[in-house]
């Protein structure tokens, strides 16, 4: 063998080893391995079901055996009888309601944001604080609260609120689009008044001073100057609640079916549960592709327009706006929205939890009953107090074990992520691992929990050997979709807190000779650790009030409390359903202000923002 044929052998030898030896290439080649299986498997595994005609359905489909190929699926949902009622109106439904939330969002969080930001509006804390409480209650809570204000003896049965005071309330206004949008929106808007903060806190005021300078007016300084700034921020909160909105199952099943309104989501809880998950499948990859399609335009936009800079090596400075005469109508207004949309609701939510029977508000009627009562036979078939009720304590018991373990989990690995995107940013695999991490983000909850019940509601094989048995029913693929469906804000706050940490210090500790999991655990994941915290607090109060990710999961052993106080208020049970709301809100809202004065996290953070 000549010299050159040896040396060539010895240095593919040596791009080989190192290869498959360097910590960001083991690393990397597990997560495309995992991530491949994990996210891009259970999507083509739910478009195979949708043309794979179920044992089920042979009999609708003449000369047909199981298992065929098959458009069937699609041509009921596009061109058949039933094709109005279960595809296109819920599809109008879903749409009118996630643009129209998308937009209320949009207007109430950014104007919040400005006011908490730039503008010089008093008791900014209180108001920072009162602000984020409505997106730490389940939506489907609010949807409860909002029930038990403006529920009509009409549609409702028992009274609301308003109607027991003898305030006439129209059908409108109790059940169908108008509450569901408005409910949602208070729920979601705190997405935008994060992202909006966090854009708003980048900008020197320096560049608002200039244009006042010259003679602008507040108005043409925030048309002008301030909103082309934070509009980036803006589109991403409109992809985040729009993506939310047209997903939710909780909130338009409670104030929707009870009048026949159904959306995308019901469609395919509907579907599913009745067993026609090839048409489930079916719509929930529609609902999969117009969520994509918003995105996609969306980031269109985003990368067509100027870019300006904002922050550079002189620092930056805020200097708050004078509202002038403006100042007490708005800070008036401020107050009446935190009473009447954050305060009132919560207040009288306790106060439901306290009435022996719904519809009766007197003093009276008020009872520990429903917190430390023993079962009535004339109440709730038996039904104890939630305090001594076994069932909320294991319910209880397994929503803090999925709380915690998919939090954990969740931020270590989207540290794990953003380490490679951002040692890997001007790599392929580094670029393929971060737009793979992303997808679950463009898939809605019941769409992402009606795939996984596709991929593991049957084992995986190989031969006869069984590589992945049936998870379904099971606690594991509770955590595994939760972890999965919340990598995207996981690795974003990982990426962002990876870019902020430079490579010397990493080169310093290999120098001295510290081993990669020693340099990673020593320098890499302390100076991180405020966007893990953030990261995990994000994705623990997400999860504390999941229900539409779930919600095809769950099995009667296996059931949290939002499905519990769901559950609940299906049939009727609201002080118990409202009891179990207000347990969660304490236990979200308490780990929330511990976490903030332990680690100054930060919710906007593990947006991304």
């Amino acid at each position: 063998m000549s010299k050159t044929a040896r040396f060539s052998s010895k240095r593919l030898k040596n791009e080989l080893h190192e290869a498959f030896t360097t910590p960001y290439n083991i690393m990397t080649l597990v997560a495309i391995v995992l991530l491949s299986y994990l996210i891009l498997f259970p999507l083509v595994e739910m478009i195979a079901s949708s043309f794979t005609l179920a044992k089920v359905d042979v009999k609708a489909v003449k000369g047909s055996h199981a298992g065929q190929f098959t458009f069937y699926y699609w041509q009921r949902i596009f061109h058949s009888m039933i094709a109005k009622n279960m595809f296109y109106i819920p599809l109008a439904h879903s749409l009118v309601i996630a643009g129209c939330t998308s937009m209320l969002c949009i207007v109430l969080g950014s104007s919040f944001a400005w006011l908490m930001v730039r503008s010089d509006i008093p008791h900014k804390k209180f108001f920072s604080l009162m602000l984020i409480v409505p997106y730490m209650l389940p939506s489907w809570a609010i949807a409860l609260s909002w029930n038990t204000i403006f529920r009509n003896t009409r549609v409702g049965g028992t009274p609301g609120f308003f109607a027991y005071l003898g305030v006439p309330i129209p059908d409108w206004l109790s059940y169908g689009a108008v509450p569901i949008i408005l409910v949602l929106s208070l729920h979601y808007y705190s997405y935008s008044y994060l992202l909006v903060s966090a854009a708003l806190k980048s900008i020197n005021s320096e560049v608002e001073e200039m244009g006042e300078l010259i003679g602008a007016s507040k108005w043409q300084i925030v048309r002008k100057i301030t909103l082309p700034l934070v509009l980036p921020a803006i589109l991403s909160a409109l992809i985040l609640t729009f993506s939310k909105a047209i997903g939710t199952y909780s909130v338009p099943s409670m104030l929707g079916l009870k009048v026949n309104y159904y959306t995308i989501s019901t469609m395919i809880h509907s579907t599913v549960n009745s067993a026609q998950a090839g048409l489930g499948f079916s719509i929930s990859l529609m609902l999969i592709s117009i969520s994509a399609i918003f995105i996609f335009v969306n980031q269109k936009v985003i990368g067509h327009r100027k870019s300006y800079v904002t922050m550079n090596g002189k620092g930056t400075r805020s200097n708050p706006i004078p509202l002038g005469k403006a100042r007490t109508p708005i800070l008036v207004l401020l107050h009446l929205f935190v009473a009447l949309m954050v305060v009132f609701p919560v207040v009288l939510m306790c106060y439901q939890t306290l009435m022996l029977k719904v519809g009766d508000y007197s003093l009276q009627n008020l009872t520990l009953h429903y917190w430390l009562g023993k079962g009535r036979g004339d109440i709730y078939e038996g039904l104890d107090g939630i305090l001594r009720d076994r069932k909320f304590l294991s319910f209880l018991w397994n929503t803090l074990k999925l709380v915690f373990l998919t939090s954990i989990f969740a931020s270590i690995i989207g540290q794990l992520i953003g380490y490679i995107n951002a040692r890997g940013r001007n790599l392929k695999s580094g670029q393929f691992v971060e737009q793979v991490a992303f997808i679950p983000y463009l898939i809605p909850s019941i769409a992402f929990g009606a795939m996984y019940l596709s991929m593991f509601s049957k084992g995986v094989k190989i031969g006869p050997l069984t590589i992945v048995p049936p998870l379904y029913g099971s606690f594991v693929l509770l955590v595994l979709v939760s972890v999965v469906k919340h990598l995207p804000f996981a690795s974003r706050s990982g990426t962002a807190c990876m870019l902020q940490i430079g490579t010397d210090l990493e080169e310093a500790g290999q120098i001295a000779g510290a081993s990669f999991v020693k340099r990673f655990s020593h320098i890499v994941f302390p100076l991180a650790k405020n966007g893990f915290m953030s990261g995990f607090m994000l994705i623990f109060i997400s999860i504390m009030k999941e229900l539409d990710l779930i919600v095809l999961l769950m099995s009667p052993k296996q059931g949290t409390l939002s499905y519990l106080a769901y559950w609940y208020s299906t049939e009727g049970w609201t002080q118990p359903s409202n009891c179990i709301a207000i347990v969660m809100f304490i236990l979200v809202f308490l780990t929330h202000w511990l976490s903030n004065k332990l680690f100054k996290t930060d919710l906007a953070g593990g947006l991304g923002g």
